[in-house]
């Protein structure tokens, strides 16, 4: 069976995915697109994801990009992401040292858990621009939104540095992809 018809593929697919937030944290979206190793586009994913940061935004991307392959009957899966934190995460070369982002890595390995093979790639951002597209689609989609108020407080102020949660810069981003492969080859 094919995945148009929602049956099991030896096909192999790709995720591209993305997700961001304007002031990170700030509104928030994911998106991701199920290709075909040729290209064809056999899904999409635009969400608004309310208030996050950009890796929380990124994390939720790759699950809904997984989950969308596995409806698709996807057994082998090669998602693209232009995050190379959360590359790194998911291939456990960096830890995961902020709490918030734990469960949600977590969840995304228990969804990697389910396919005969997943393997995490980077690539640079201009590469992954249709994701990108759907992520900054579905944050304008859901419009502009009060940042949360309760025990913790405003949210935190970037750093100066750009702190962990900063994207890089293209220029810092390695030219090819990295790969990480999860079960038999």
């Amino acid at each position: 069976m094919s995945p148009a018809t929602g049956g099991p593929t030896d096909q192999e697919l790709y995720v591209w995915t993305d997700g961001g937030a304007r002031g990170n944290p700030g509104p928030a979206g994911i998106g991701a697109v199920v290709t075909r190793p040729d290209g064809t586009v056999l899904a999409e994913v635009a969400e608004g994801i309310g208030w996050a940061t950009n890796n929380v935004a990124e994390y939720r991307a790759v699950i809904a990009g997984l989950e969308r392959a596995k409806a698709l009957g996807a057994r082998r899966v090669r998602v693209r992401a232009d995050s190379l934190l959360l590359v790194q995460q998911l291939r456990g070369v960096w830890k995961v040292k902020n709490a918030g982002l734990q469960p949600l890595r977590d969840e995304a390995l228990r969804l990697v858990a389910g396919f005969d093979r997943v393997v995490f790639e980077h690539v640079p951002r201009g590469r992954n621009r249709a994701a990108d597209a759907l992520a900054n689609q579905a944050m304008d989609a859901q419009g502009p939104l009060d940042a949360p108020t309760g025990p913790a407080g405003p949210p935190r102020a970037r750093r100066p540095n750009g702190g962990p949660e900063a994207r890089r810069r293209p220029s810092d981003e390695p030219d090819g992809p990295v790969q990480q492969r999860f079960g038999p080859l």
